[in-house]
């Protein structure tokens, strides 16, 4: 009898159709989970004027969908890992939550009156919440080790692309349409579930721990073609499988990693918090500073842009280098440059510092999702990323709340970004306290034998 270790062969497979086949679909869901999210601000405008709504109201329907998207992941992000001896796989959980946003977005489209619209928005945002950690736990599964990193945060660049399409295609098509088509746009990805359920693989550490034996063979095959299938070859993964788990939820805080755990969700509040301060206010508060709208715009294209050329390049550097010491750099960095934005400088110096502060936000929040796919054993890995980013959304509710409570003290403009700094201090410390000796891919690996 020999066995085979899984994990090890997904590991150092080489690249191939099956990966880049999987980060296609990947990516495309997050594109279409980006696009939601961001039609509501594209709209708000209009909607405003429409239904003769205050600012009050409008800022309160735009955290009903955050408030989704925090249940979303609570929800979602265990259902996989709780209840897969029950067959609710992580790929139908994916599935479901396509349905929920993409259905329920394009229902906006038909809204009457802003409580109708609020229902809507809410249980979209159950779906765009629940769908982000099951495609991460799902993309960290089957990527390579050495690309593991630069994979996850490769395809989590698909949300800028979502929210750039919203923006492009509701600047071309509301003004023939009005602000209902970009609602409707939202129900495309219902035409494509079809080949997305067909092409997309189960989790197959979730096939090898339930016995499916023939499906195993077949990924395998798929994801490491030099492996050649013999009838004695049983089939074993890094983590011990173990049928009496208790609740994954408890399981995050067990065998040493409770605080590793905490300090996890810290870092995703204090990020998501940065996030949303600075993608809610940023343009008002290069006004307050004295630039005109047109360039406090671009201020904020400048995070966006940081914020994706921070991710991309922290996780190709994490796959070659301790994934700890990169986000405490891009953390460090970005405190540094939000500090440096309280001083008179050339506004090409300015928006170098934006993109910096849009690594430490937007990009170190997407390297920390790919570090816990590495921190996590495969049975509850959706489950930590999960629980962490819905925790993670009440600093995406508070941040904005902060600012706008800053604003109403009326301090000078300096005092905004020394608050927005401190996040980054509290996210580097609490990064530095995640202890990697209880990490999963610090386990060793059961030898491999193939023959």
């Amino acid at each position: 009898m020999n066995m085979i270790n899984v994990s090890q062969i997904v590991d150092e497979a080489p690249m191939n159709k099956f990966h880049w086949s999987l980060i296609f679909f990947c990516t495309l869901i997050i594109i279409f989970d980006g696009y939601d999210l961001v039609v509501y601000g594209v709209a708000l405008p209009l909607l405003m004027q429409e239904w003769s709504i205050d600012s009050i109201t409008a800022g309160i329907i735009g955290s009903v969908a955050l408030v989704g998207m925090m249940f979303g992941a609570f929800l979602f992000g265990s259902l996989a890992d709780k209840y897969e001896h029950k067959g609710v796989t992580r790929k139908k959980i994916i599935i479901i939550c396509i349905m929920l946003f993409s259905f329920f977005t394009m229902l906006c489209g038909f809204s009457d009156n802003p409580i109708e619209f609020s229902i809507y928005r809410f249980i979209a945002g159950l779906g765009i919440g629940g769908v982000m950690p099951n495609v991460i736990a799902h993309v960290g599964e089957f990527a390579p080790k050495k690309v593991k990193s630069f994979f996850v945060t490769l395809m989590f660049s698909g949300y800028a692309i979502g929210g750039m399409f919203g923006a492009v295609l509701g600047s071309a098509l509301i003004p023939m349409y009005g602000w209902q088509i970009i609602f409707f746009i939202a129900g495309v990805p219902l035409l494509v579930l079809i080949p997305i359920y067909k092409f997309l693989p189960e989790s197959i550490e979730s096939l090898v721990r339930q016995g499916k034996r023939s499906d195993v063979i077949k990924y395998l095959q798929k994801i490491s073609p030099q492996y050649k299938y013999q009838d004695y070859h049983q089939y074993i993964l890094n983590t011990p499988i173990n049928h009496k788990m208790n609740s994954p939820v408890s399981e995050l805080f067990s065998q040493g990693r409770l605080i590793s755990t905490l300090m996890f969700w810290l870092s995703i509040f204090m990020t998501l918090l940065m996030v949303y301060a600075l993608g809610s206010w940023l343009p008002k508060l290069m006004i307050e500073a004295g630039y005109n709208l047109s360039k406090s715009l671009y201020f904020l294209f400048a995070l966006n842009i940081g914020g994706m050329i921070g991710a991309i390049l922290g996780g190709f550097l994490a796959d070659r280098y301790n994934i700890k010491y990169i986000l405490i750099t891009i953390f460090l960095l970005g405190a540094i440059s939000l500090y440096l934005m309280t001083f008179k400088l050339p506004i090409i110096a300015l928006y170098i510092l934006i993109a910096c502060s849009g690594m430490a936000s937007i990009g170190a929040q997407i390297i920390i999702s790919s570090y816990m796919t590495k921190y996590y054993p495969s049975n509850i890995r959706t489950t930590g990323i999960g629980w962490a980013l819905g925790f993670g959304r009440l600093g995406a509710i508070l941040g904005p709340i902060l600012i706008g409570w800053i604003l109403v003290l009326n301090l000078s403009y300096e005092y905004y970004f020394l608050a927005i700094c401190i996040p980054a201090i509290i996210a580097m410390v609490a990064i530095i306290f995640v202890n990697d000796k209880r990490s999963a891919f610090q386990l060793k690996s059961v030898p491999n034998s193939q023959s």
